[in-house]
């Protein structure tokens, strides 16, 4: 169905961008408003209905349906919201670090000392 609907929008942007080219221009535009231009004909006045234009409104209002319609089944389903997120792999877990390790200093040795027992003392005994 997802899929569908995303030909059709598709084929509709295609059939609405070559509608909206072959119309004829409104003849002068901004330059028509620089002198001389009367308030009934301010941004180019009245034209006539044509077959294109409303082709033009047609397409428009179909792709703005079947663009919500996209928008809010995409958000519904199992698929992930953008490309990357369906890319990125969960992290790996880190092992803790002991609690217990003191930095060691330069120039001296993390070995216990030679007469060092080499068990540790048992917790909870001072």
């Amino acid at each position: 169905m997802f899929t569908f609907l995303l030909i059709l929008l598709i084929l509709d942007a295609v059939v609405l961008v070559t509608v909206v080219l072959l119309q004829a221009g409104q003849g002068g535009g901004l330059a028509a408003m620089s002198g001389g231009a009367s308030t009934d004909t301010f941004l180019g006045g009245r034209q006539a209905v044509t077959i294109l234009t409303k082709m033009s409104w047609w397409c428009g209002g179909v792709f703005l349906a079947l663009s919500l319609v996209l928008a809010g089944l995409s958000s519904r389903g199992s698929r992930p919201r953008s490309v990357l997120e369906g890319q990125i792999q969960p992290p790996a877990p880190v092992a803790p670090l002991p609690l217990n390790v003191q930095p060691a200093t330069p120039g001296t040795s993390t070995a216990p000392p030679a007469g060092a027992p080499a068990t540790p003392k048992p917790e909870g005994r001072d």
